[in-house]
């Protein structure tokens, strides 16, 4: 197997321990903290009057999330609507806090993909995971994290997944393993929110997801989990990942073996319609 292609892996990954906010990013979370702070709120009260959690606030004062439209108006009238952040929200871009450094680039790739595909045997795809659930992924992690660092995980991770919705005309392909949906990771009522939210963001036409069955008897992707992409230029490339690193493919003959894999597994999983039966009948089971 060729790698004169391939990136190089690097330490940090999808989950890196120290992500680093945009300039934009951290400026309007100091700005509204400021003014948070002067107006005498705490986070959790500040919180109530924009109707946000208190975690989310956190993660905007710290620049590592993007605020939406309704975070920044609520947070105007609550904090005085002396224009500041309305003005400075015109300014923001978003950065990659709470990415690993091997991911980044992958990260880049897949915002401008012309169709994704994604097949998972460890946990549930981060494009598809409910909040609930990745908050009980970073929970695990070891060593533990940061109350800081959690949060900067929880909202890359939920951040990356507005590209499921802002682009409706891009293919997004799930396969995922069934025992992957039955692990009770972070307990029933976890468990329960995470296949309402994959069955919602599996609903447009453009998002499919499928299982593989436990009791398959034939698999043609056993060497881990796989992420496909096409470029708008038409240039087809792959990542795997593993323990503490990850990389880039993109020789020609080794992605080309990767689709043949994945084509494979596509025609051996449940198809899309049962396996959205299936999941419904799991969520009946909890």
């Amino acid at each position: 197997m060729t790698t004169d292609h391939v990136e190089p892996a690097v330490p940090g990954g999808e989950c890196e321990r120290e992500p680093g906010p945009s300039d934009s990013l951290r400026t309007f979370g100091a700005v509204v903290q400021a003014l948070r702070e002067h107006a005498g709120l705490s986070r959790t009260e500040f919180g109530e009057l924009v109707r946000f959690s208190k975690h989310t606030v956190a993660s905007v004062e710290l620049g590592r999330r993007m605020p939406d439209e309704s975070f920044v108006e609520r947070a105007e009238d609550a904090l005085g609507n002396t224009g500041a952040l309305r003005k400075s929200a015109q300014f923001l871009t978003r950065g990659e806090a709470g990415l690993a450094a091997w991911f980044r680039r992958w990260a880049r790739l897949e915002r401008v993909a012309v169709s994704l595909c994604t097949y998972e045997c460890r946990l549930v795809p981060g494009l598809l995971q409910s909040e609930g659930y990745v908050r009980a992924v970073f929970d695990n992690s070891v060593p533990p994290l940061s109350d800081e660092q959690l949060e900067a995980q929880v909202a890359a991770r939920l951040e990356r997944q507005r590209m499921l919705i802002e682009r409706p005309n891009v293919p997004f392909s799930f396969i995922v393993e069934e025992h992957v949906f039955r692990r009770q990771l972070g307990g029933t009522e976890v468990r329960r929110g995470l296949v309402d939210h994959v069955l919602a963001l599996t609903a447009p036409r453009n998002v499919t997801v499928q299982l593989m069955l436990m009791d398959t008897e034939s698999h043609g992707c056993l060497d881990g989990p796989l992420q496909l992409l096409e470029t708008p230029e038409r240039r087809r490339l792959a990542y795997s990942e593993g323990q503490q690193n990850g990389r880039l493919i993109s020789d020609p003959k080794e992605v080309s073996l990767l689709y043949q894999r994945y084509d494979t597994l596509r025609s051996q999983a449940l198809n899309p319609k049962d396996s959205r039966g299936l999941l419904e009948r799991l969520r009946g089971e909890t």
